[in-house]
């Protein structure tokens, strides 16, 4: 493929992703804007809510990127039935993970925040807001597959419709049940967890009914019967990895609730900024994940390797100036909160810090979650994160915490020292090319 074709691809793929991705993030730092006005008690607890229910995405994100690499792989082998069965069998697969956490979600929502922080207020507000955002589990899950599906078939920019789409009417509800507008009662956070569910229900009808419209029509059906050792080799060792991954997450979130509502506070308020940055630069995860799937589905290595050490380029290039960005405009974002000057300096102090790692994250975004995935030698991408998580990031903030008696922002400075161990691996593992493979039909 010529270098103008590929980059024409990955921009076809990338920039709907990142579109999508920015604007709903941009919306949610509308959505922290509102929250923040009620007080750092409700700005911590929906920021804890939002630890649990990224359990929930990242589990469903796994089944996501195996449908990912079976569909791209599929395409490249020109096999309409298997592609087909890929995409339905993993969305029943979804749906019933999501059914398991929308229980958890709506019958024990404050026992399950208060393992995330002690204080009783903060607890009763994130538990009642995780009570309503469980009732999203369902029609998120089916978009994760029904938008992968579509990108796969290279309908990127229908995602990014719908998700414009959700997310200006999650803007406008939480104004109108936040504050009580247009003759609605001021519900606060419960306003806010209610316009969460109801945009969430809006994004789902929109995707299915773009599937509905474009999916490709296979005229038989899959020859053999389902390989399960194939599919259970990628998709456990994905679960394993997110699951623990965001385990890890949620112990960094306890080490912060432990620190103080004001460093929990700060952590939060910093998630817009972060969501942003990573939007803007997750399409290329998708594009290397869906290109040099297909690559491989082909049975083309050497130009997949080398479209997947352009990506890297890609990554590194788009991130470093993302970096400088976010460290000249964190003075003024923390102006637009109405919270205590002590968090506004948190905030700031956190934004550097991760300004400085954001790199890092990138390429191990790209590495781990598009080029080495697309073979379907997903334990790879296991091994290393947990070795990334729970040798270097957990014990690492626990001694900055709990030792060392650090403040937040060194705490995760240090705890994300990690990304440079976990880049390290992912580059080695990715020169060895042991991770370039053909699926089975």
């Amino acid at each position: 493929m010529k270098r103008e074709t590929f980059l024409r691809n990955v921009i076809v793929l990338a920039v709907p992703v990142a579109l999508q991705s920015m604007l709903q993030a941009s919306f949610g730092v509308v959505d922290q804007v509102m929250i923040g006005q009620l007080g750092a008690v409700e700005v911590a607890a929906v920021g804890l809510a939002g630890k649990f229910t990224g359990i929930f995405q990242v589990v469903v994100s796994a089944v996501g990127a195996v449908t990912g690499i079976m569909i791209s792989q599929y395409m490249g082998q020109k096999n309409a039935a298997e592609t087909r069965r890929s995409m339905t069998f993993n969305l029943r697969v979804c749906f019933l993970l999501a059914a398991l956490f929308m229980v958890a979600g709506i019958a024990v929502p404050e026992r399950i925040m208060s393992l995330y922080i002690g204080d009783r207020a903060t607890v009763e507000t994130a538990g009642r807001y995780l009570s309503i955002v469980s009732g999203t589990f369902l029609p998120a899950a089916g978009v994760t597959i029904l938008s992968t599906y579509l990108r796969c078939r290279e309908k990127a920019s229908l995602p990014l419709y719908a998700g414009i789409a959700s997310a200006a009417v999650n803007t406008a509800l939480n104004w109108i049940l936040i504050f009580g507008r247009l003759g609605a009662p001021a519900l606060g956070v419960t306003g806010a967890a209610l316009a969460t569910l109801l945009s969430q229900l809006v994004y789902f009808i929109m995707i299915l009914g773009m599937y509905a419209k474009y999916h490709e029509r296979a005229e038989n059906a899959a020859a053999g019967p389902f390989d399960w050792k194939q599919y259970l080799s990628m998709l456990l060792p994905l679960l394993v990895s997110e699951f623990m991954w965001v385990l890890g997450e949620n112990v960094y979130a306890g080490i912060y609730g432990h620190l103080g509502t004001d460093a929990c506070a700060a952590m939060t308020l910093t998630n817009p900024v972060q969501s942003l940055a990573i939007g803007a630069l997750c399409g290329l995860s998708q594009a290397a994940a869906i290109l040099i799937g297909k690559r491989l589905g082909d049975g083309d290595r050497e130009n997949a390797y080398r479209e997947a050490k352009k990506l890297l380029f890609y990554g590194l290039a788009s991130a470093l100036p993302l970096s400088v960005v976010i460290l000249c405009i964190s003075p003024w974002y923390v102006r637009i909160f109405n919270v205590e000057a002590g968090i506004r300096e948190l905030t700031v102090q956190i934004l550097t810090a991760y300004a400085a790692v954001m790199p890092f994250k990138v390429l191990n975004m790209i590495i781990g979650s598009g080029i080495l995935r697309s073979g379907g030698k997903t334990t790879y991408v296991m091994v290393i994160d947990l070795m990334g998580t729970w040798l270097f990031g957990v014990p690492l903030g626990l001694l900055a915490a709990f030792v060392f008696g650090w403040p937040i922002p060194m705490v995760y400075f240090t705890l994300s020292l990690e990304e440079c161990i976990r880049l390290a691996v992912s580059l080695v593992v990715f020169e060895r090319r042991g991770w370039m493979n053909r699926l089975k039909a």
